[in-house]
């Protein structure tokens, strides 16, 4: 699959430093050890920053998830940026791996306003790139066999995303539609081009009537929540879910699918051994990196923060608590650090 179209690619090169000396850090070792239910629990190290990681010289790629590492939708976390720098300083290829509905271009616009420098970059890959190219392109089989007509489901107060150039009708009859594409969770789009906010039963109830017809559906975030300054907000991810429930046939465009990876190490020119994926979430981060033969880094401060009763930026969360979390998601973290800091 060729990723260069469409995707948002950087082109400043990152100088070779050597870093002298290393700073002292908390350093532990889960251990895995057989439950009484049979499971074997998740085998990580405990840091309590990325600079070790970095300094081994194995992973030349970083794939790294934004909303709950990077940001948390409103400011970068601290010393973020400051990491990023070091990463760049350190020779290492940096991609954004967002299961974001929105475009490439939306979401390095999106950084620039937070205060990144979106140079630092190799590139940007998100769900919503992604969802855009196999709609547009329509090489691959599942795609090519889609109608052009949808239901549409797509977000209000975040920004109705716009589908120009697709190709595609917008209905607001399920007996009219050909497939259900979701890019949000708060509004039905019509065929008008505006969108019409509805709360999330209601979406769900066109989901059952979607159901009954058997149309696919084509998910443009995979997330079932995101972070936004410290709060939860429902994604796409959560009506995908449902409708698997109902029996509907589901295409997921992202993370944890291995797609959105393929195409990060095609754009890379490595192969997945280079490569480690740090993210917040362990069903799609995680998982998803464990599906395409990744490390990772299982960042605890992002969307798992209350579950691991995390109340303060920075805090270590309880190795016992990690480990039943991620046997629950049955995802393996090869590292785990409070937050995205050096």
């Amino acid at each position: 699959m060729s990723v260069g179209l469409g995707f948002f690619s950087g082109s400043r090169p990152h100088p070779h430093v050597v870093f002298g000396g290393r700073r002292r850090s908390r350093v532990s070792r889960s251990m895995a050890i057989s439950s009484g239910s049979g499971k074997v629990a998740p085998c990580f190290q405990s840091l309590d920053g990325i600079r070790g990681i970095a300094e081994n010289g194995r992973y030349k790629v970083w794939l790294l998830d934004q909303f709950g590492v990077l940001h948390d939708g409103k400011k970068p976390y601290p010393g973020a940026i400051s990491t990023l720098e070091s990463l760049a300083s350190s020779g290492m290829k940096m991609i954004i791996l967002s299961n974001s509905s929105r475009r490439a271009s939306v979401t390095v616009e999106k950084m620039k306003t937070l205060g990144f420098d979106p140079s630092i970059f190799l590139g940007t890959i998100t769900s919503g790139e992604l969802t855009y190219q196999y709609l547009h392109r329509r090489d691959d089989p599942w795609f090519a066999k889609l109608g052009r007509s949808c239901i549409h489901m797509t977000w209000s107060d975040r920004g109705a995303i716009s589908l120009e150039g697709l190709g595609l009708q917008v209905v607001e009859s399920v007996k009219d539609a050909d497939f259900i594409l979701i890019h949000g969770t708060e509004a039905l789009g019509l065929s008008t081009g505006d969108a019409l906010p509805m709360d999330l039963e209601d979406l769900e109830l066109v989901l059952e009537h979607c159901a009954d017809k058997g149309i696919p559906m084509v998910v443009a975030n995979p997330d079932f929540v995101t972070v936004e300054e410290r709060a939860l907000r429902v994604m796409p991810g959560t009506l995908a879910a449902k409708y698997e429930k109902l029996g509907g046939e589901v295409r997921w465009m992202g993370k944890p699918d291995k797609v959105i990876y393929e195409s990060a190490i095609a754009m890379a020119g490595s192969d997945a051994s280079e490569c480690i994926a740090v993210g917040d979430s362990l069903h799609h981060d995680i998982k998803g990196a464990n599906a395409a033969g990744i490390e990772s880094v299982f960042v605890t401060g992002g969307v798992h923060a209350d579950e691991l009763g995390l109340t303060d930026f920075g805090q270590v969360a309880d190795t016992k608590s990690i480990e039943a979390l991620a046997s629950k998601h049955e995802a393996n973290p090869s590292y785990v650090v409070p937050s995205f800091s050096w």
